[in-house]
């Protein structure tokens, strides 16, 4: 290994929060190294991290073309449109996927050098302590040995295996393997009901699938205002997700070309099912491994996080850590605001990442979105609240779009009605929660919403409804 080269800054790791802490510290005048061992099919670098590659963006490309596929099938006849033959090329559904995951690594590799960014495509660990920073050592096709005074480490998570059911990637799937089934499974099962469940159970069931949901809590999505989760779990329940809840799951055994489950049903009644591909969705792990944190004596909390203070500072000097590797959402929003923290405070400026203002999206259709807190923390905190709904079965724009299940829902504090939280269930959910996290973080009321002239017809127009109906004074419902 030749010379250590030096940075100012070395971020171990390019998914969103690696990258995009990367990029800001160099707008800040920094040297910045930034190394991630992601590979394309080719063994090209494809940073991006978990999102770019497995995860976000090729997981709503899938979402977007399935829903054609189901729009195409079902709903284009109401619109006068008929199709004659409708057929699934899964392969291109697939090919069109890779291409969206490439173009994103393209153009991470593209700000790198618009940023001058030094990218190095290998494995980052620490190597020791030296010169008032830190040897990290870069293993891979070309060897590296890199010195900077900070450290950011960006190294994301990794699926959680359930017990006794390990990852083949071929039956019993992780979300790599529930992105890349090369053909639709006549039965698909799905151990839990989180966002990542949801979302991969709704594209495979859109395709073809008979999909049973397996998940263990007895509540359906206990993170969720309860209001908008039972709306959530009528609609999906309707367009033929099998949800099952309380479950506890015995055994698992995978076949020749099949997965058994054996499981106990919410009545501790004995079940059997087998299932063509089983997704496993039971959470994630941070990504600790190979990092030699030892060498360095990076402290980690007692379920594998770095542990970081609220600024993301390490017990190490110079040593700081961001997005699912440390304690709070594991989301990939969540990691590039930390990022940019990080780098401005490494600046000496006064970096910010607001946690009560992060957004939540599901994908599915209806998407889920909310921010703040939910009804049931505000009775639990013992906080006088006021509600208000509005449905998108009246709002002009969903019906012309042919979509009006769900609704918006406000919660305000009732003396100062500032707005405590906005929950989403509905088209477009993901777009819409944006004015409410705008709002938010100007700590607005639900009047100033209720005030604000929103474009007719348009989704937005039931955010301003529902916060009209904090004080009973919905003008179209």
């Amino acid at each position: 290994m030749s010379t250590s080269k030096q940075f100012d800054v070395v971020v171990i790791g390019a998914g969103p929060g690696g990258y995009i802490a990367a990029i800001r510290a160099a707008q800040l005048g920094f040297s910045v190294a930034c190394i991630d061992e992601w590979a394309n099919a080719k063994g090209g670098p494809a940073p991006g991290g978990t999102c770019t590659n497995v995860g976000c963006i090729p997981s709503k490309a899938l979402l977007q073309s399935s829903e054609h596929f189901e729009h195409a099938g079902h709903a284009f006849k109401e619109h006068g449109i008929d199709v004659a033959g409708l057929s699934l090329n899964l392969p291109q559904m697939l090919k069109r996927k890779e291409t969206v995951v490439k173009q994103n690594n393209d153009g991470i590799l593209y700000l790198f050098k618009k940023n001058k960014v030094t990218f190095f495509h290998g494995r980052g660990a620490f190597a020791g302590a030296a010169d008032g920073g830190y040897t990290v050592s870069v293993t891979g096709a070309n060897a590296e040995s890199l010195q900077a005074k900070h450290v950011i480490v960006a190294t994301g998570s990794n699926a959680r295996e359930l017990p006794g059911a390990p990852f083949d990637e071929k039956l019993i799937l992780s979300n790599t393997g529930a992105l890349a089934i090369d053909a639709v499974p006549a039965k698909l099962g799905v151990i839990g009901a989180g966002v990542i469940g949801l979302e991969m159970g709704s594209v495979w069931r859109r395709l073809g699938a008979e999909v049973t949901v397996l998940e263990g809590l007895p509540t359906f999505l206990g993170a969720v205002d309860e209001q908008i989760a039972k709306e959530a779990h009528k609609l999906f329940t309707k367009q033929g997700l099998n949800i099952n809840l309380g479950v506890k799951i015995s055994k698992v055994s995978a076949g020749k070309n099949d997965v058994t489950v054996e499981y106990a049903d919410s009545t501790g009644a004995a079940q059997k099912a087998v299932f063509d591909k089983l997704i496993i969705s039971i959470g994630r792990v941070p990504n600790t491994n190979g990092l030699n944190a030892d060498a360095v004596g990076l402290k980690l909390d007692e379920r594998g996080f770095i542990a970081v203070d609220d600024d993301c500072k390490t017990n190490l000097p110079g040593v700081w850590a961001v997005g699912d590797v440390v304690r709070g959402p594991m989301l990939a929003h969540k990691a590039e605001e930390e990022g940019v923290a990080v780098a401005e405070r490494i600046a000496g400026q006064h970096g910010h990442t607001n946690f009560n203002t992060i957004p939540w999206v599901i994908y599915t259709s209806p998407e889920i979105a909310w921010v703040g807190q939910t009804e049931q923390q505000l009775k639990a905190a013992g906080v006088a609240y006021k509600a208000g709904t509005f449905p998108f079965m009246a709002n002009g724009r969903a019906r012309a779009l042919g979509d009006t299940s769900g609704m918006v829902k406000f919660l305000a504090d009732a003396t100062t009605d500032e707005i405590l939280g906005v929950h989403i269930v509905g088209p477009m959910a993901s777009e819409l929660i944006s004015e409410a996290v705008v709002a938010m973080e100007f700590r607005a009321s639900s009047e100033d919403i209720a005030r604000i002239c929103h474009a007719h017809p348009s989704l937005s127009e039931a955010t301003k409804e529902a916060a009209l109906a904090i004080d009973k004074r919905s003008l179209n419902f």
